[in-house]
């Protein structure tokens, strides 16, 4: 076992329990940064397998965009930054699912591979990977750019709940009693103002 496999081993243990902490803990800010943690692991093992590009492209896009993309998500729609009761439900269903499909995945590889060495391909460019991108999933990364789009819209949309109420205006502040769209006294104290100094 060389340098290369024990590192690539510390990262994939490195991503393994960050991701377990993702969905373990009670705290959304956490897990968010905890996610942070996952991924950038994932970009070292990519950086230990030779693709340097996605491994830059892993950091920027979905450490640099989409973690920061949930958090202000997050600050947007006014969710609990604290530890949520709502966060803290059975977790023996989902333990059991990621075990069967960790454990159907690594029966299948072994049994496709049976550990024989199979030859790496050339390390890919920039350009290749352009090319493959803009010509062969263009549409599918058009939809995922209107896909993100609407996500963002909609978390502005259950940032403002004033948005849509018949008859409901945005809050801009305290109004004084008696201007338009203000509170208005009652008027029992208007009368009683004026009897105060003698005068009807």
């Amino acid at each position: 076992m060389t340098g290369a496999d024990v590192l690539l081993l510390a990262l994939g243990a490195v991503a393994v329990g960050a991701g377990a902490l993702v969905v373990a803990t009670r705290h959304l800010v956490r897990a968010g940064l905890w996610l942070v943690v996952c991924l950038g692991a994932l970009a070292g093992d990519y950086l230990v397998l030779g693709a340097e590009l996605v491994a830059w492209v892993q950091v920027l896009i979905y450490v640099g965009a989409v973690v920061v993309l949930l958090l202000f998500a997050v600050m947007l729609t006014r969710a609990p930054i604290g530890p949520s009761d709502d966060l803290d439900r059975p977790g023996w269903p989902a333990a059991l699912i990621g075990a069967g499909s960790g454990l159907g995945l690594a029966v299948l590889l072994v049994d496709a591979f049976r550990w024989s060495r199979v030859g790496l391909p050339a390390t890919g460019t920039a350009e290749r990977l352009g090319e493959q991108v803009f010509r062969s999933w263009v549409l599918p990364f058009e939809v995922l750019s209107v896909l993100l789009l609407a996500a963002l819209v909609g978390a502005i949309v259950l940032s403002r709940p004033d948005i849509g109420r018949p008859g409901a205006t945005p809050a801009a502040g305290p109004a004084r009693p008696g201007a338009p769209g203000g509170p208005v006294e009652p008027a029992h104290a208007v009368v009683a103002a004026g009897d105060e100094g003698g005068r009807p």
